[in-house]
């Protein structure tokens, strides 16, 4: 058997992991900026595309259980950029909704991506190219 497969530099998912610590890295100070962690960044993404979700949904969306979901929310609602409610028809599941403040608060992260595309060193082209890769790999369409 070949121990080449061992190898660091042959491992798929260390420069994945390299470069996503990296990244989120270079996200920190801007995201500091506007007083959002990584997480909740991600988190207000998904609701400033759809408004409103449940934790379940957000969860699917962000590749994040419950577990990990939920801190990160109750910290975005204690900052009043979220609420949360419990569904009427369904007790068990909660919804997650933008505040007034959320919503203002996606005016101050537009600067972020335009940042954030500078900050790389790659081309439309390869960003396109690492889109569908990535998601591929995550069993999504880009």
């Amino acid at each position: 058997m070949d121990d080449n497969a061992l190898r660091l530099d042959n491992q798929l998912c260390f420069p994945l992991y390299a470069a996503s610590k990296e990244i989120i890295k270079r996200y920190r100070p801007y995201l500091d900026e506007i007083g959002l962690t990584y997480t909740q960044y991600l988190t207000l993404l998904v609701l400033w595309e759809h408004k409103e979700l449940t934790v379940k949904q957000l969860g699917e969306k962000l590749f994040l259980d419950s577990g990990t979901l939920t801190p990160v929310v109750k910290k975005l609602e204690k900052q009043h950029w979220v609420r949360r409610r419990r569904l009427p028809e369904d007790e068990r599941s909660v919804v997650v909704e933008l505040t007034p403040e959320g919503w203002e608060l996606k005016n101050k992260a537009l600067f972020i991506p335009h940042a954030m595309a500078k900050e790389m060193n790659i081309t439309e082209e390869e960003a396109t190219i690492l889109y569908q890769v990535l998601y591929k790999i995550l069993g999504r369409t880009s």
